[in-house]
C-alpha cells in the first residue's frame, strides 16, 4: 500500500476537515514538519513573537467568531510560554485549540532535548489535555479536541505532538468530525423555571463570559426586549464592583429571584454572600456544567428553586419565548437606570496642562468607535483599562476577562483584525500592560494587520500602587514606579506608526491619524494617576475620580 502522508499532514488535514482558516504559531524545532506540511495548505499561519500571543490571539478570535481558534507552538519553552495564555481562555469560556510540539515517542524518560510533562502541566488550566500517543491520533484526535473545546461550556483543550509521529510516514485516516456535542433540554423543568420567573416580582439574569460573543450579545439584547428582564453581562475580574456595569450591584442587591445563565456562583458575585445577593433571594441554575451545578446547590441549600443542565443560549432563547409579554416595567426601567449610571461628575473631568484624566482619554476613544456599527473595542485590565471598560461602549468588545490577567490586548487587537478588515479597532490598556507584548508590533507590520493601541502612560504600575496606598499607607508605596517612556517610538522602529499626546485636544486629531496611516499604531498618552472607579451611589463622593 503507497504511504502519501506524513503525521504532519494529518494534523493539517484534520483542521481543515474543521473549517480552520489559520493558524497562531511560533515556529520551533519540534514542529517544523507542520510548518511544511501547512505550506500550500491554505491555512494560514500567523506567525508571532512570543508563544503567549499565538493563544491570546486564539482567544480573540474564538471569542469574536464563536468558532476554535488554534495556537500552534513548539515544545519545551515554547510550550510553557503559550501556557501562560490558557488561563485567560479558560476564564473567558473560549473555545481554543493549542497543539505543541513534544519529545520524540522513543524518547520519553531518557532526557530528551526540552522534555516536559507538558500533560500535566495544562491540565489545571484547560478543558482537556493529552499526548498523542498513535498516528491516528494526530487526525482524529485533534477532531476530538476541537469537539470538547466548542461543547458544553466551551474552553480550551491542548494536545501534545510528538515530534516523531509528525515526521514518520502514516497511512491513518481521518473518521472523526469536530462536531459540537449538544445537551438536552428538559421542556418539563423549563416550563417551571418560567413560571418561577413569572411570579417574582424582581427577577435579574447574569449571564456568563460564554455571552461576551458578539452573537451571543444579541441573544441577551433579544431576551430583555421580550421580557423586561433585566440582563447583566459579567465578563471582568471585578465582578459585581465591574465599573461598566454602572450602579447595577444595587439591583442585584434588590433582587428576589436571580438566575445564573452560564455564570458559576464564584468569587465575582461574592459566593452569594450577603449583603450582595440578599440572603432571602432565590437561585435558578442554568449551565453546562453540572458539577458548578451542584456546587451552587450544596453551598445554597434550599435557595437553588431549579436547575438545568444545558447550553444556556439555546435555553435563553426557549425561555424568552415563555416569557414574552410578561409586564414588570417599573421594575425594568429601574434596573437599566441603574445600569447606565455613571457619576455626573465624570463629564468634567480634566488633567492638567501636560497630562490626560484617565476620562478625558476614554471619552475620544468612545467618539471614535461609535461612530462605526463594525468597530472593535480591545480593553486591557489594570486602573486604565477598569476606566476604558467604564466609559467607553462599541457594537464589538474583548476584555481581559475574568482571570484578571493583563498584557493580551495587543494580541488581542491583532486577531481581532484577522476578524474584522475595514472597521476601526481601538486597544486601550496602561503603560505596564504594553511592555508584555510590545514585539507583536512586528507581528502586526509583517502580516498588514492594522489597528490602534492607545497606551495611558503614568509611568506606573498603577493598580500595585493604588493597593500599597490603600493597604500598607502612602509613605509605605514603593517598587511600582516605570519610566514615561516613549512607547510611540517603539511602535514606529517596528514598522508601524506613533504620536506621543499630551493633551486632550490633541486627542482626536491623533487617533484620525493613526487610523489613517494604515498602520499599527501607538498613542502614547501621558496620564495622570487615578485609581480605577467604583461606583456606588450610596457613598458620599461616590464615582469621583
Amino acid at each position: 500500500m503507497a504511504i502519501n502522508n506524513r503525521g504532519a499532514d494529518i494534523v493539517v488535514q484534520a483542521l481543515k476537515r474543521a473549517s480552520v482558516g489559520r493558524v497562531f504559531a511560533l515556529s520551533g524545532n519540534h514542529i517544523m514538519s507542520l510548518f511544511d506540511a501547512l505550506l500550500g495548505s491554505g491555512i494560514e499561519i500567523i506567525h508571532t513573537r512570543h508563544e503567549a500571543a499565538c493563544v491570546h490571539m486564539a482567544d480573540a478570535h474564538a471569542r469574536l467568531t464563536g468558532t476554535i481558534g488554534v495556537a500552534l507552538v513548539t515544545g519545551g519553552q515554547g510550550f510553557t510560554n503559550a501556557a501562560a495564555g490558557l488561563p485567560t481562555a479558560l476564564a473567558a469560556d473560549s473555545p481554543v485549540l493549542l497543539l505543541s510540539g513534544d519529545t520524540a515517542t522513543n524518547e520519553v524518560g531518557r532526557g530528551a532535548f526540552q522534555e516536559l510533562d507538558q500533560v500535566a502541566m495544562s491540565r489545571p488550566v484547560t478543558k482537556a489535555s493529552w499526548r498523542a500517543e498513535t498516528s491516528d491520533d494526530l487526525g482524529n484526535g485533534i477532531l476530538r479536541a476541537i469537539s470538547a473545546a466548542c461543547s458544553g461550556r466551551p474552553g480550551p483543550v491542548h494536545v501534545a505532538l510528538p515530534s516523531d509521529l509528525l515526521e514518520q510516514p502514516t497511512n491513518a485516516k481521518i473518521t472523526a468530525t469536530a462536531a459540537r456535542t449538544g445537551l438536552p433540554m428538559n421542556p418539563d423543568e423549563l416550563r417551571r423555571i418560567a413560571g418561577l420567573v413569572a411570579a417574582s416580582a424582581r427577577p435579574i439574569v447574569l449571564a456568563g463570559p460564554l455571552f461576551a460573543r458578539p452573537e451571543a450579545r444579541k441573544s441577551l439584547d433579544l431576551f430583555e426586549r421580550q421580557t423586561r428582564v433585566p440582563v447583566m453581562l459579567m465578563e471582568s475580574p471585578r465582578g459585581l464592583n465591574d465599573p461598566s456595569l454602572g450602579a447595577f450591584a444595587e439591583v442585584v442587591r434588590e433582587a428576589d429571584l436571580v438566575i445564573l445563565l452560564g455564570k458559576p456562583l464564584d468569587f465575582t458575585l461574592k459566593f452569594g454572600a450577603p449583603p450582595h445577593i440578599s440572603d432571602r433571594a432565590k437561585f435558578i441554575d442554568i449551565d453546562p456544567d453540572e458539577a458548578l451545578i451542584a456546587r451552587a446547590t450544596r453551598e445554597h441549600p434550599g435557595r437553588v428553586m431549579a436547575h438545568l443542565c444545558t447550553d444556556p443560549e439555546m435555553a435563553l432563547g426557549a425561555l424568552g419565548t415563555l416569557l414574552s409579554g410578561d409586564d414588570r416595567d417599573g421594575w425594568f426601567k429601574h434596573a437599566l437606570r441603574l445600569r447606565d449610571h455613571r457619576p455626573p461628575n465624570w463629564s468634567i473631568c480634566a488633567g492638567t496642562k501636560e497630562r490626560l484624566h484617565p476620562i478625558e482619554m476614554c471619552r475620544a476613544v468612545h467618539d471614535v468607535l461609535a461612530r462605526d456599527v463594525d468597530s472593535i473595542f480591545i480593553a486591557d485590565g489594570g486602573e486604565v483599562g477598569q476606566w476604558a471598560q467604564a466609559c467607553i461602549s462599541a457594537p464589538r468588545r474583548v476584555i481581559n476577562g475574568v482571570a484578571g490577567s493583563i498584557g493580551a490586548s495587543i494580541p488581542f487587537a491583532i486577531a481581532a483584525r484577522v476578524v474584522e478588515r475595514r472597521a476601526p479597532i481601538i486597544a486601550v490598556m496602561g503603560d505596564g500592560t504594553f511592555g508584555f507584548h510590545m514585539a507583536e508590533f512586528d507581528t502586526a507590520v509583517r502580516h498588514d494587520l492594522p489597528f490602534v493601541a492607545v497606551v495611558g502612560n503614568d509611568a506606573l504600575w498603577n493598580a500595585e500602587h493604588q493597593l500599597q496606598v490603600r493597604t500598607y499607607g502612602a509613605d509605605r508605596a514603593h517598587s511600582c514606579g516605570l519610566l514615561p517612556t516613549a512607547y510611540h517610538a517603539v511602535a514606529t522602529a517596528l514598522g508601524g506608526y506613533g504620536e506621543c499626546v499630551t493633551t486632550a485636544d490633541q486627542l482626536p486629531s491623533a487617533l484620525a491619524r493613526a487610523i489613517a496611516s494604515g498602520k499599527p499604531a501607538c498613542l502614547n498618552v501621558m496620564t495622570e494617576s487615578h485609581p480605577a472607579p467604583t461606583i456606588q451611589r450610596d457613598r458620599e463622593g461616590a464615582g469621583k475620580p
